[in-house]
């Protein structure tokens, strides 16, 4: 194929990593809306991702508690993609997670051509495990350097200053959901609005180093956090 006027329009991959605390203490209605807003934001993420032909977006989802669990073999397709509900057990092994990222976007896994990937780090508390050298091996890969790394907190117990620490940019922030309307508003943002902005062609020409990789559009207004308020 060929990006050539007249040819055919040449498709990259883009990679999409759920990486979901599913530790103890999201059982109950945590882990209900998280599960819930995943699958319910695929309709409008497929819309997103077909807008843009430049790439092939494929999707694959990790849950960590005690050590950590694909919950897809291999990346899939976004357009075959669904989801089935995650469970919850154990404690929360988020740098055992970071180090089983590392292994995922090491050059050897990744594609060649590939746009820089989009991982998702969603939690509601506290590593348990060493997280500091998780995020060290996942930064020391060229790819995990370059991926557009996004984080939701869940409820006031997350560490904000782990979350912070993933992404790695000073203008962006952990996305605090203080109840499902703002879980959901911010997993359609992260699946959407930020998927869209990692594949635009005209900011990702082929060579691009790893490093330098634009941040995302703003996210949606920041909620009051004495309103509503249950997590």
């Amino acid at each position: 194929m060929s990006d050539l006027p007249g040819g055919a329009i040449s498709s990259r991959p883009l990679r999409f990593y759920w990486v979901l605390d599913v530790s103890g203490s999201m059982a109950g209605e945590k882990i209900g809306e998280l599960n819930h807003a995943i699958r319910e934001s695929l309709p409008a993420m497929k819309a997103s991702a077909d807008e843009n032909p430049h790439a092939a977006v494929e999707v694959r989802a990790m849950t960590f508690s005690t050590g950590f669990r694909w919950v897809t073999k291999t990346p899939i397709p976004l357009s075959n993609f669904s989801w089935t509900d995650v469970p919850v057990s154990g404690i929360t092994d988020m740098g055992a997670a970071m180090k089983a990222m590392a292994s995922e976007l090491s050059v050897a896994n990744m594609p060649e051509r590939g746009l820089p990937p989009v991982v998702v780090l969603v939690s509601d508390g506290q590593p348990t495990d060493d997280f500091d050298t998780g995020l060290k091996a996942l930064m020391a890969e060229p790819w995990g350097k370059r991926a557009v790394r996004m984080s939701i907190a869940i409820g006031k117990d997350a560490d904000l200053d782990t979350l912070r620490r993933f992404i790695g940019h000073p203008e962006i922030e952990p996305l605090t959901a203080h109840n499902p309307g703002d879980l959901v508003k911010f997993i359609k943002y992260v699946s959407t609005t930020v998927l869209r902005s990692a594949s635009a062609p005209a900011s990702q020409p082929v060579g691009t180093p790893f490093d330098g990789t634009p941040p995302p559009p703003p996210p949606p207004p920041a909620p009051d956090p004495d309103a509503d308020t249950v997590w």
